[in-house]
């Protein structure tokens, strides 16, 4: 046990030799403290001076103010941004259905001179046929006209004249007028 004994007594004299350390050091940093302490109250220096302090904070209260006003307007203007892009959105889709559209009535527009032509075909044949029918009894009447005027011309010139009908010239009384059949 001696041995023992002795390892104990020297951990105990280290133990009493690291107590007496702490303790310097402990009164070395009580010490520095109030050195520092004495120092800095003492040194009016290293205060921020109170005007310093009230104007920095005006002008703070002054930044937050402004920081405050610049949020609201960039939350307004967050709100438009958000309605003008609904509004984009619904012009767009808009824009698209009356593209569609347009591209139709273009087509339909395009399509029209073809239909309008083959309305009209259809519309004009029977016209075509009762003129075309018009005119070949227009023809038949006109034949029988003439026939008839002929036939009527020949009965009622029979029928007047016995003879046939001679133009009568007038016969010149003076000698200036006479004309000889040569020149005439």
């Amino acid at each position: 046990m001696s041995q023992t004994d002795s390892t104990i007594q020297a951990l105990s004299a280290e133990v009493s030799k690291l107590r007496q350390e702490l303790q310097l050091r402990d009164q070395l940093v009580q010490q520095l403290s109030q050195e520092l302490f004495r120092l800095v109250k003492g040194n009016t220096n290293f205060m921020p001076q109170t005007e310093v302090s009230e104007r920095h904070l005006s002008q703070l209260h002054e930044l937050r103010e402004q920081l405050q006003a610049v949020e609201q307007q960039v939350t307004f203007y967050q709100e438009q941004i958000s309605t003008r892009d609904v509004e984009i959105y619904q012009l767009r889709q808009s824009v698209q259905e009356l593209t569609d559209r347009s591209r139709m009535l273009e087509q339909v527009v395009q399509e029209l001179p073809h239909i309008y032509r083959r309305k009209f075909e259809e519309r004009m044949a029977p016209v075509r046929e009762k003129v075309a029918m018009l005119q070949q009894e227009n023809r038949q009447l006109q034949a029988e006209l003439q026939s008839v005027s002929y036939r009527l011309a020949l009965k009622t010139r029979t029928a007047s004249h016995s003879g046939i009908d001679l133009p009568n010239f007038p016969r010149a009384a003076s000698p200036q007028n006479n004309i000889s059949p040569q020149n005439a």
